[in-house]
């Protein structure tokens, strides 16, 4: 089997339990590192994943992978939260997280704001997301609003302020 097949067939048996939980799946992992595969997940919730959030959702699972035997290797399960800088990845998440701050990186170098060069990397304050499009409020000097088509993004995260 593949590693994207078990991928698939990992994503397909966690999703409904943590969904039954009231967790989110931010992002799932397979791969191996070093000797051993790691099968990781990042889950999230409103108001934040605790320890014992992740210490349930690791039994839940880990008993779940172990019945349904989907992985032919030996392997480490991880449960973490997405972290601070946590990824948007679907249109749900640039709906969520409007109000904070995001930094932005385009698949191609772009000037949405026609200030005479193209860049790839954005950084200001999600001021919303409608129609595949998310609209930006950057914080550099020159500041004004972008907006980025959802194609055009590589890869989002939130960006935390200290």
């Amino acid at each position: 089997m593949s590693q994207d097949t078990t991928l698939e067939r990992i994503r397909g048996l966690v999703s409904p339990i943590l969904q039954s939980m009231s967790f989110e799946l931010v992002e799932l992992e397979y791969k191996p590192e070093g000797r051993n595969w790691v099968v990781r997940l990042f889950i999230d919730k409103p108001g934040g994943i605790t320890l014992d959030d992740c210490v349930d959702v690791s039994r839940e699972v880990g008993a779940l992978l172990e019945v349904e035997d989907v992985i032919e290797t030996s392997y480490r399960l991880e449960v973490s939260s997405p972290g601070l800088d946590r990824p948007l990845k679907k249109a749900q998440d640039y709906e969520r997280f409007c109000g904070e701050r995001v930094k932005i990186k385009t698949h191609e170098k772009l000037d949405p704001d026609n200030r005479g060069y193209e860049r790839k990397t954005f950084v200001g304050k999600l001021l919303g997301y409608e129609d595949g499009r998310v609209r930006i409020l950057q914080v550099d000097k020159k500041g004004g609003e972008i907006v980025l088509s959802l194609e055009d993004i590589a890869n989002a995260n939130l960006e935390p302020e200290f």
